[in-house]
């Protein structure tokens, strides 16, 4: 037999070969959802009982979610009504759904108070709101969802290994809602509003006295203030002034060598001569 020969015939049985394999293949694809489709259709709960823990075993959490769906209203108030509705809110955090999982957990905290799986139920109710903290210039509405529920886990269990793990989360949630704070106190500071930026700066540093950013927005305060001052009319003048010289020496105070202290005192000599002064006002609006 030639060489080109044998060729060809290896070839031919290296096709059959393939073609063997992916009718195998469609064939267990074709029976495995076969399967899944009679014990979907089954009324024998044991069955489909069995079936959605070995599909969550497996990790195929949309065949497990879609029996423990099935499962969670025909077995409610038996014995194993809480194992499936817990595992019913886990396929959905496994498929990345916070929102309906975190719904499931709260739903399952509310319902089943002496179930073994309570503890890890509120836990994940928390941290499904956590899963779902967006960027900190949007929306914090689930960051403070997850920092309520977070605490409430730590008050009622106290002792738990997953007590100062939640504490870490709640401080990263708070810094994140700090930084919200700044941004939008940093936005009318930038647009030159500068009543509502006092009135945001000086919310930021009461909200959260430790922040980061702690010096640049008691500086901007300062800043805010006196600007407030010199674009007022001449009979709020004085008194905005004085607040101004008041934000300086506490700026002042705090920050004795702030890479910004020579505009802090430009500005603090300013409003201190006005106020001597007040015939030469700055300006009049």
């Amino acid at each position: 037999m030639n060489f080109s020969k044998k060729l060809y015939l290896c070839a031919m049985l290296t096709n059959r070969i393939y073609i063997i394999i992916i009718v195998l293949c469609s064939m267990m694809v074709s029976f495995s959802c076969t399967g899944f489709e009679k014990v979907i259709k089954s009324d024998d709960m044991d069955l489909k009982f069995s079936k959605a823990f070995y599909f969550y075993n497996k990790g195929d959490y949309v065949k497990a979610g879609t029996l423990f769906d099935q499962l969670a209203p025909l077995i409610r108030g038996t014995r194993r009504a809480d194992s499936a509705y817990f595992y019913q809110a886990m396929t959905q955090y496994e498929l990345n759904d916070y929102i309906i999982a975190g719904h499931y957990f709260g739903n399952f905290v509310q319902m089943y108070g002496n179930s073994t799986f309570i503890e890890e139920a509120a836990y994940m109710e928390a941290y499904c709101y956590y899963m779902q903290s967006p960027r900190p210039e949007l929306d914090q509405t689930s960051t403070l969802q997850a920092i309520d529920a977070f605490r409430l886990y730590r008050i009622r269990y106290p002792n738990s290994s997953r007590v100062a793990d939640c504490s870490r989360i709640i401080d990263e949630l708070n810094e994140k809602l700090m930084e919200k704070a700044y941004i939008s106190a940093q936005l009318y500071y930038n647009l030159d509003n500068y009543k509502a930026s006092v009135v945001s700066l000086g919310n930021c540093l009461a909200d959260f006295p430790d922040s980061k950013y702690r010096e640049e927005i008691m500086f901007k305060l300062l800043k805010s203030k006196y600007m407030l001052a010199v674009k007022s009319i001449q009979s709020k003048q004085i008194e905005r002034f004085q607040d101004a010289i008041d934000e300086y020496y506490s700026f002042i105070a705090e920050f004795p060598e702030s890479r910004n202290k020579k505009e802090a005192e430009e500005m603090y000599k300013e409003a201190s001569r006005f106020i001597k002064e007040p015939e030469n006002e700055l300006t009049q609006n």
